[in-house]
């Protein structure tokens, strides 16, 4: 009876008709996915830049502000593989929707918040709504566009995150400057509400929906759990030490979650996360791949927001135009990605991507806080890493999809959604975790240790000290993706003229 509620609850509304027979209606879909896209970064983007000004505002610690960030990723790694289920028991497009909807009024609340606990708890069910948006995503796209239409369609998707990124710190710098950072929660709201409009009239009608699937309560109740003591775990390390009892017992506990969930979905007859996406070799890599390039794009915003800021007195404003260089280099770039992959080959793009940042990381490890004139040096180490994941991230997604088993390609889709979130979790809390230790260091001189009293130059030296940490993230993402595209390229062909199925 719960089930039949439920469906009649999560009914699909048919796409307008004559929407449906035009010859762009797939890429009208597509556009749809990529509001999602540039929204869901955009409000990432402001986020990060506001850290420093909501943590003088709240009076919070280092560990506690980046939870403004945690809380929103935890939210959406825990859900969104449930909602994936859900979405393949129900269909995708009232989900999707209501997703939409649960998003824009968490915003609302999120700017209405009166206290530091009422932020966190908004944030967190922004995440649920942003969890039912990437459980669908990647999904609706490969479903919807021709197979070779996908790697195209894909960049733009990449694209249209870059957008998100790139207005994120121009347009979250400007607001914290002239109308407070209530407004940063705000901005995102009109564009949620037109994206409820389009999809209601223009998504259409899931055509494949297992009905006879089950709902996987045990890995729903372990995952969660699971992933919320990985990130807290490393995130405590930036004020207790890796060595402290809170993080070795919550490393451990979280293992114990993850072994016992391993176990439960092998002998699942419908796991939440299919065992059999993670037989071959070169989807784990791509997975891994995946999830280091936004840690080292979000371990890269948070040091330098704080950089930015406080290590060298920018304005909000000033800070979010310089920041602004790097999502606006991945977004020229990304288009092209395709491109510099067939001129380097599959398996040379990720590397080279690696490689710019690489350059891009050893530029500030040189200069930062060290050369006057830093804002030359910052700028040509922005617009590097811009360009080394513009050109990694698409390839390494169609590539990881490519080297799934070809029934599974939705599933990778949205796996690849959680791996992105978790990747950004752990940029996030590097960053807090290493900043926090460098300030440690520094305090070894009779310096400052908290963020918020430390000394300009201290700052920066313990920013400066932080970046070794992203260099390693570079070269395994490297070796990782260029595993994936080697396995991808024998399967790639067989598994794009497959996935979810969608009414054209």
């Amino acid at each position: 009876m719960p089930s039949i509620t439920l469906r009649r609850l999560l009914a699909e509304p048919a796409p307008l008709p004559w929407l449906e027979r035009r010859s762009w209606h797939a890429w009208l879909v597509v556009g749809l996915v990529c509001i999602g896209a540039f929204v869901g970064q955009l409000d990432a983007t402001i986020v990060q830049l506001a850290l420093p000004t909501l943590g003088r505002t709240f009076g919070a610690t280092l560990q506690q502000v980046s939870w403004v960030a945690l809380s929103y990723l935890l939210a959406f790694a825990a859900f969104l593989p449930i909602f994936g289920r859900l979405c393949e028991m129900f269909g995708r497009k009232t989900l999707y929707i209501a997703g939409y909807a649960l998003f824009i009024l968490a915003s609302a609340l999120c700017g209405l918040a009166a206290s530091f606990e009422q932020l966190l708890a908004f944030r967190f069910l922004q995440g649920i709504g942003g969890a039912i948006l990437g459980a669908n995503s990647i999904a609706i796209l490969v479903g919807t566009i021709a197979p070779e239409s996908r790697g195209r369609a894909l960049g733009y998707f990449a694209a249209a995150q870059a957008i998100g990124m790139s207005a994120g710190p121009a347009l979250g710098g400007l607001i914290l400057t002239t109308m407070g950072w209530r407004w940063i929660f705000w901005v995102t709201v009109p564009f949620g509400v037109l994206a409820v409009v389009v999809g209601w009239l223009a998504l259409p009608r899931t055509d494949r929906i297992d009905r006879d699937k089950s709902f996987d309560w045990g890995g729903a109740i372990l995952i969660g759990p699971a992933l919320a003591l990985v990130v807290a775990s490393l995130n405590h390390a930036s004020s207790g030490g890796f060595g402290s009892a809170p993080v070795l017992g919550g490393l451990a506990v979280a293992a114990i979650l993850l072994w016992r969930l391993i176990r439960h979905e092998r002998g699942c007859p419908s796991p939440l996360i299919d065992p059999r996406l993670f037989q071959g070799f070169a989807f784990r890599c791509g997975a891994l791949a995946v999830a280091l390039a936004y840690a080292l794009l979000y371990a890269v915003y948070f040091l330098m927001a704080f950089a930015l800021t406080h290590g060298f007195g920018e304005s909000p404003a000033a800070a979010g135009l310089r920041l602004a260089i790097i999502p606006i280099a991945i977004g020229l770039s990304a288009p092209f990605s395709q491109t510099a992959k067939e001129w380097l080959g599959g398996r040379h793009v990720g590397m080279a991507g690696m490689l710019l940042c690489l350059g891009a990381i050893t530029i500030l490890l040189l200069t930062l806080g060290i050369s006057p004139a830093h804002r030359m040096y910052d700028t040509l180490a922005f617009i590097l890493v811009g360009v080394g994941l513009g050109l990694f991230i698409a390839p390494n997604t169609h590539a990881t999809i490519a080297a799934a088993p070809a029934d599974l390609s939705g599933a990778a889709g949205s796996l690849l959604n959680l791996m992105r979130v978790l990747g950004t979790s752990i940029g996030v809390a590097a960053g807090a975790t290493t900043l926090g230790w460098q300030l440690q260091v520094q305090a070894e001189g009779g310096l400052a240790v908290t963020w918020s009293t430390a000394s300009s130059d201290s700052l920066l030296a313990a920013v400066r000290g932080s970046l070794p940490v992203l260099a390693v993230m570079a070269v395994v993402a490297a070796m990782a993706a260029r595993v994936a595209a080697a396995g991808g390229e024998g399967r790639a062909e067989a598994t794009t003229g497959s996935g979810q199925g969608f009414s054209r």
